[in-house]
């Protein structure tokens, strides 16, 4: 199944690409606006507001990632980090400054949640550190309330809940480690 979203409101569109071939035009209708509009199945370059072309590429997931559980407010989602500040956040239209947005509709999930910051040690590996933005309702690390302006190191494997929402770090896989091979 593939997600779309409506350009005019933002909504999310589910549909089967397998039912269409690569380079097919389909037209779509927005359930919620009924905004039209169409995609090209398997296109690699989208259109911005302004009309300038930009190539989409493929999700790179050299910095490890998150991984968002599927709950009743979202579905299962693997996000990437980048190197230096991850503002993660519920995905909204207005939203500005979140470089890492999860799709959900659980309302105690806050636009501008937490921050998860990516640096390089010494040894050429990855070090992640998590803090609250600050969120009205907190950040969770493994069941334990980050306390205000507290930030803590994270792990691969480590469970972080923001509200009704919960993902695992997934760190990215140590090169030294892959070199001894």
């Amino acid at each position: 199944m593939k997600r779309v979203f409506c350009p005019k409101c933002d909504h999310q569109i589910t549909f089967d690409e397998k039912k269409y071939q690569d380079g097919q035009v389909v037209p779509m209708v927005c359930p919620q606006c009924a905004s039209q509009f169409k995609i090209k199945i398997g296109r690699k370059v989208v259109r911005n507001k302004a009309g300038e072309e930009k190539e989409v590429r493929e999700t790179d997931f050299s910095c490890g990632s998150i991984v968002v559980i599927e709950n009743a407010f979202a579905f299962k989602q693997e996000l990437p980090l980048a190197m230096g500040e991850n503002v993660v956040g519920r995905r909204n239209k207005d939203t500005d400054g979140v470089n890492v947005e999860i799709i959900t509709s659980d309302p105690s999930m806050g636009r501008k949640h937490c921050v998860i910051t990516v640096k390089e040690n010494k040894a050429g590996g990855l070090d992640y550190f998590l803090r609250d933005y600050p969120s009205l309702t907190g950040t969770f690390l493994r069941n334990e309330l980050l306390g205000e302006r507290e930030t803590v190191r994270l792990e691969d494997g480590d469970v972080v809940t923001l509200g009704a929402t919960t993902f695992i770090l997934r760190a990215a896989e140590n090169k030294n480690e892959n070199s001894n091979l």
